[in-house]
């Protein structure tokens, strides 16, 4: 399956947050976005509440001029970050009144998020979905289909 550049960067930042720990829905070094950012936090600046969809002065500005962030706009990485949270259960935007999962750190959570996102970076880059694991179970004169690489 060919993909971009700029998903195979991400996929791989994820997984390796998820498998290492790293990943953390409440901070913005370690969520989605903050690990895609190489856990930078700047990209936080863009709107003023954590889960919004809604860009603020700084970040509106970065969209006009065409600003990216290892290749996600601005717009691109608020949406990832609210297909995230609100996958793994959070409602959004993220306030201290709102409800949260009990335990946003749990494996299950934070993989109903990451099949979102990375769902949703699939349709970004017009790519088949890497998360469908379907087409493992397709056969053709009762052979595999497609081989396990």
């Amino acid at each position: 399956m060919t993909t971009t550049p700029r998903l195979d960067a991400a996929i791989k930042k994820l997984y390796t947050a998820f498998h290492n720990n790293t990943l953390h829905p409440e901070c913005c070094q370690q969520c989605a976005v903050g690990n895609i950012l190489d856990n930078a936090e700047h990209w936080k600046h863009l709107s003023d509440n954590h889960g919004s969809l809604q860009l603020n002065y700084v970040g509106r500005v970065h969209q006009t001029l065409g600003r990216t962030f290892n290749g996600y706009s601005p717009l691109e990485l608020l949406q990832i970050e609210y297909t995230f949270l609100n996958a793994c259960g959070f409602q959004l935007p993220l306030h201290f009144k709102n409800n949260t999962p009990k335990n946003p750190i749990d494996k299950h959570v934070l993989f109903k998020g990451l099949y979102a996102v990375i769902t949703y970076l699939c349709e970004l880059d017009g790519v088949s979905n890497v998360m469908d694991y379907a087409k493992l179970f397709e056969v053709e004169n009762n052979e595999p289909k497609y081989a396990v690489v």
